[in-house]
């Protein structure tokens, strides 16, 4: 078993070092982990989802993982730690999973931990990791993650709740931005419905006046220009999530969750042309609840042609609902709602230990509708500490099964062993990086033994960039149509295809 754990990173080890002495040759229009990744943006004509390419009109699909190693979270125990930090092999992981984009976490209370003061020793820390990431040719979404308001929201120690109830806290919101009316920090069901988390939402979503007698929303639009403007000249942050999972219910609310979006996004654009830097791109989330029925996509609101619609898709992950319906209901929400704005699913997955089930093929079909609808897509997560809320549950009674990420977990001590090579096998597959003009189909097996790729559009000499999560490129079978010469780099432990467009449509064939 220890030998077959290992065996992945003994392949991705090798393979580096192949691609060191690529690096080192005389050829620099190869492809290769260094390049500086170009800016992107929307293309959007109203009728469809719209596409996302960069600087030169290649058309990119975003796919990754969240990571989370720069959340703040509620300690449960103060013996294990929350998350684990994110590490150069980390991101020599990441890259071997043929991906291009991490959503990486990050939270409003580290931010401002004081009322309008910034901490930016902690923003150099998430800067260090965009350019670790960057290295790789992985773009950064930055996403200002938050899951049941925030941390202080936890019952102080000694509060007694009903059988069956809970007191644990969060992620997100600073305490001196918390506002609960004295509700109950007792719930039972899902952790969004308990009376403090609902009342905090609330209050922010009205943007209740706070410290200094500035409203607590108005705050938080100040920090997210702030933030904007330390990362405004970093091509290789796609964009921003403004806020993970926002908890809107009520009828009061619904309203108020768009006009803090079109706010936020104005502030975006100001903070921007304060510095001379490009339009990134704008995610912007519906409900947490939007998966159920009754509960609508935020209203239309004022906005440019560089925003992301970004729900979660996790029916028939952890919601209830069907993929198909996920995925339906998305294209047409953005086109409807939003003017056919481009739409990435910024968390989705399910827990890893079906990935065992040789009957379960959740994942492969999700990978297949995104591919379907040309969706950009992170998976949720990278690497999970049992001390992580998320684990609470599962931790305490030692389900480590239960502990999502793609490590093996051992919560009696916090450490893990390898990967979970079943998960690896379902998740990392084909994909294509860059297309050199649109886009318009891509389709591959199951057993991920065969990609196709069509598009129009191209232009000239531009680079189409396929990924193949295999280390030997003879093994390969490729065709092609409307391309140059197809050549072929190690990349982490995979092999990138690539090869120049000759202008219009084109198509690749790729077995292994």
């Amino acid at each position: 078993m220890i030998k077959k754990q290992y065996a992945w990173s003994l392949i991705l080890l090798t393979s580096l070092m192949v691609l060191e002495a690529c690096n080192n040759g005389s050829n620099q229009g190869l492809p290769k982990p260094g390049n500086p990744l170009p800016s992107l943006k929307a293309l959007t004509t109203g009728t469809e989802p719209g596409r996302i390419v960069d600087s030169s009109g290649r058309q990119v699909l975003l796919r990754g993982v969240n990571v989370n190693s720069h959340v703040e979270y509620w300690q449960y125990d103060a013996n294990i730690p929350t998350t684990y930090p994110f590490t150069e092999k980390d991101a020599d992981l990441v890259a071997a999973m043929g991906w291009n984009m991490v959503r990486l976490c990050i939270s409003w209370s580290r931010v401002e931990p004081e009322p309008g003061n910034y901490d930016d020793a902690y923003l150099d820390e998430v800067a260090a990791t965009v350019s670790m990431l960057a290295k790789r040719g992985i773009y950064t979404l930055m996403d200002l993650h938050q899951d049941a308001w925030g941390a202080s929201l936890a019952a102080p120690p000694g509060t007694t709740c009903a059988e069956g109830q809970a007191a644990q806290g969060w992620d997100g919101a600073p305490a001196w931005a918390t506002f609960d009316d004295g509700e109950s920090r007792c719930g039972s069901g899902h952790r969004e419905l308990m009376p403090a988390v609902r009342a905090a939402w609330v209050n922010f979503l009205l943007n209740r006046e706070g410290p200094g007698g500035i409203g607590i929303q108005t705050r938080y639009v100040h920090m997210f220009a702030h933030l904007v403007k330390r990362f405004a000249r970093e091509s290789s942050v796609a964009g921003y999530d403004i806020i993970n999972e926002p908890n809107q219910f009520l009828e009061e609310t619904y309203e108020a969750l768009s006009q803090f979006y079109e706010d936020a996004l104005k502030a975006m654009r100001q903070a921007e042309a304060e510095v001379g830097a490009p339009r990134r791109l704008f995610f912007f989330e519906p409900t947490i609840a939007w998966h159920a029925v009754g509960f609508p996509a935020p209203a239309p609101f004022d906005h440019d042609d560089q925003v992301v619609f970004s729900p979660h898709i996790y029916q028939e992950g952890i919601n209830e609902g069907t993929l198909e319906e996920g995925f339906a209901r998305a294209a047409k929400e953005a086109v409807e709602l939003y003017n056919g704005a481009p739409v990435v699913t910024s968390e989705w997955g399910g827990n890893p230990n079906r990935a065992k089930d040789p009957e379960d093929d959740y994942f492969q079909r999700h990978l297949c509708e995104q591919d379907n609808y040309l969706f950009g897509a992170c998976i949720w997560t990278w690497h999970t500490s049992c001390g992580d809320p998320h684990a609470y549950y599962a931790a305490r009674v030692g389900d480590v099964a239960n502990v999502w990420g793609f490590f093996n977990q051992n919560c009696e001590d916090n450490s893990f062993d390898g990967m979970r090579t079943e998960y690896l096998e379902v998740i990392r597959k084909m994909a294509v990086r860059f297309a050199p003009g649109t886009l318009d189909r891509v389709e591959w097996t199951k057993d991920d033994s065969a990609l196709s790729a069509h598009g129009s559009d191209a232009g000239a000499g531009k680079l189409l960039e396929v990924f193949v999560p295999s280390a030997d490129p003879t093994s390969i079978q490729v065709e092609s149509s409307g391309l140059g010469k197809i050549e072929s780099t190690p990349w982490f432990g995979g092999t990138l295809f690539y090869a120049p467009a000759k202008g219009g449509p084109w198509s690749i064939q790729i077995r292994n």
